[in-house]
């Protein structure tokens, strides 16, 4: 598990109130299965904007950016975030 990938599962268990724990839930499992919602996934941008220094363009912030672990992971590396 990479460092950004750990970040968003401090983010998901911080911030969003899912049905299973964030550290248990696969890569490319559907969040919003988990009970992940549009409220919840403002909450969780912005604390990884917080914790890289970066800001989520709007063009992003679609629910396939929010769809999973490795979807935001993947979102995160391609803004330069850095673990």
């Amino acid at each position: 598990m990479t460092g950004i990938e750990t970040a968003v599962r401090d983010a998901l268990a911080s911030r969003a109130r899912l049905s299973t724990d964030a550290k248990a839930i696969g890569a490319e499992d559907d969040l919003f299965d988990r009970g992940l919602t549009s409220l919840m996934t403002v909450d969780v941008m912005l604390a990884l904007e917080a914790r890289f220094d970066l800001e989520f363009p709007e063009e992003a912030l679609t629910r396939n950016s929010f769809r999973s672990v490795a979807s935001l992971r993947d979102l995160l590396v391609s803004l330069g975030a850095a673990a």
